[in-house]
């Protein structure tokens, strides 16, 4: 007998759905086959398979049992598919009715015992469910939330295999699982854990970082060890304009295809921070591998990737972040298919100014021989740096300041005023609904979009010549000095935007490093 149930398949963060045709025949013993372009996870599903039938008092057919999951020319990998195929093999042997079987998408790992296990993309796959029309979706109970933020569609999270069957049976009623996703989303919305104002000092530093949240510009902060560099790093999102409902759709289906959402969420509400160790391999920074997954440049889309102690990195790992800096996606080719991850983010690096830490230092002396300290800095590559906007020297905090009972600032305040630079931009680029903010502009756009009298051209030349500012600083620090007249609510970039925004060159400067 010929059965089909429902599945898919994930690729980049799109779902495909997959048809499981189970046909049970005839045969002199039993004989177990599973075609269609199956990894090892899917081949060894029948043992899975096997052992949870029996387990739960149901009968594996001793028969021939061909398995074909289409389209067959698409590779099929995981162990999501142990449901859809057990499924086809109850529906197959007639101990559970089969009549429904074409309304429901069904996806899970089977334990030995029955149990089902969470899988990976459930979000992608419910979106794909509702779009062709399907009734509903039965998946493990631990993404049900995950797959619920999808309206028209019925989710179903069940935490066994006879919850299924007495389901499809009709003896078991089960409740579709309910998310308000608007409520969710609003009601978790800008929910942060730091805050700025629990930063004592360091003034200047929360400038910069109100600069480079307004424009979308990328900031590297340089400064001795416990000077305060993460904890700065780590507050960034709290001043981030808030995620809009479709971005964070997109960043939870980013979060659903890696398998990070846990079964309390349902929604990513907060703009993502991510903070990989230096360690880090080339392709779990930017994605990719046997079976593609994202990498953390795709896991800190719409939100911020923090890179601490970025001449540490490997120079390999750095370099391939440089095409996906500029284009805001990264593209996995494999032989027979490609995938595209978005990975739009803000790029915040921190490093020390030399080998030992305390080059530049106000009260301790550095300790490295000559010349290590420019080594040090040329393990970033140019064309890397090419890419940072703000280069920001952090000193560290002294005692009156820490000791200082005086509140700072909150992150609700410093995000108003960068919601407001953002609307400005917003309005500017109206035309343009590729472009959300400064850090974007194209090389034309900064010569259309950020003119400066002749005053400020003569000012950006005594600096260029008098700092020794390298060419690739003059796109940069009119990008930056657009940003802070958009702050300050001014049309046209003035004297002091100007000289503000050459202040945050610091590398550029010849003689910086010695």
């Amino acid at each position: 007998m010929l059965v089909k149930t429902f599945g898919s398949a994930v690729y980049g963060i799109e779902a495909i759905t997959i048809t499981v045709e189970v046909n049970i025949s005839g045969g002199s013993k039993p004989f177990y086959l599973i075609v269609g372009l199956p990894d090892n996870a899917v081949r060894e599903s029948m043992q899975r398979v096997e052992s949870a039938l029996q387990t739960n008092a149901l009968r594996m057919p001793r028969q021939k049992i061909i398995v074909n999951m289409a389209p067959a020319d698409i590779r099929k990998e995981g162990s999501a598919y142990d449901l859809p195929i057990a499924i086809g093999i109850l529906a197959g042997s007639g101990q559970i009715v089969g009549e429904d079987l074409d309304k429901y998408i069904i996806m899970g790992e089977l334990s030995l015992d029955g149990g089902l296990q969470p899988i990976k993309g459930a979000l992608p796959i419910a979106i794909q469910a509702r779009k062709e029309g399907f009734k509903g979706l039965i998946l493990p109970k631990q993404n049900a939330r995950e797959a619920a933020i999808v309206s028209d569609l019925e989710v179903y999270g069940v935490e066994n295999l006879c919850d299924v069957t007495g389901f499809l049976n009709g003896d078991l009623q089960l409740a579709p699982e309910v998310v308000n996703t608007r409520e969710e989303f609003y009601n978790s919305l800008c929910n942060y854990d730091s805050d700025f104002s629990e930063v004592k000092g360091q003034e200047n530093i929360k400038r910069a970082l109100e600069i480079a949240a307004a424009g979308g510009h990328n900031v590297i902060l340089i400064g001795p060890p416990g000077a305060g560099k993460t904890m700065l790093a780590r507050r960034l999102p709290s001043i981030l304009p808030p995620l809009s409902l479709h971005e964070a759709l997109e960043t939870t289906k980013i979060h659903s295809v890696a398998g990070k959402l846990a079964a309390a969420d349902a929604l990513v509400t907060v703009r993502p921070f991510r903070s990989p160790h230096h360690t880090i391999s080339d392709v779990a920074l930017v994605g990719g591998g046997g079976n593609p997954q994202p990498g953390e440049i795709s896991l800190a889309h719409n939100g911020v990737l923090f890179l601490d102690e970025l001449p540490e990195f490997k120079r390999s790992a750095l370099e391939v972040m440089r095409q996906p800096l500029e284009e805001r996606r990264v593209t996995i080719s494999r032989a027979k298919f490609t995938v595209d991850y978005p990975s739009s983010f803000m790029l915040v690096a921190s490093m020390n100014p030399c080998p030992c830490g305390y080059y530049n230092h106000p009260e301790k002396d550095c300790i490295c021989p000559p010349g290590m300290v420019q080594k040090y800095l040329s393990k970033i590559s140019g064309p890397l740096l090419d890419r940072i906007d703000l280069h920001v020297e952090v000193t560290p905090v002294n005692f009156n300041e820490l000791a200082s009972e005086r509140l700072a600032e909150k992150s609700e305040f410093i995000r108003e005023r960068v919601i407001k630079a953002r609307e400005i931009q917003q309005e500017r680029f109206g035309n343009r609904p590729d472009l959300h903010a400064n850090a974007q502009m194209s090389p034309q756009m900064v010569r259309d979009l950020c003119k400066i009298t002749e005053a400020g051209q003569n000012l950006l030349k005594r600096a260029m010549e008098k700092l020794g500012l390298s060419a690739r600083a003059y796109d940069r620090i009119l990008k930056v000095a657009r940003t802070i007249a958009d702050l300050a609510g001014s049309e046209e970039i003035k004297l002091e935007h100007l000289a503000e925004a050459i202040h945050f060159r610091s590398l550029d400067r010849e003689g910086w490093a010695g």
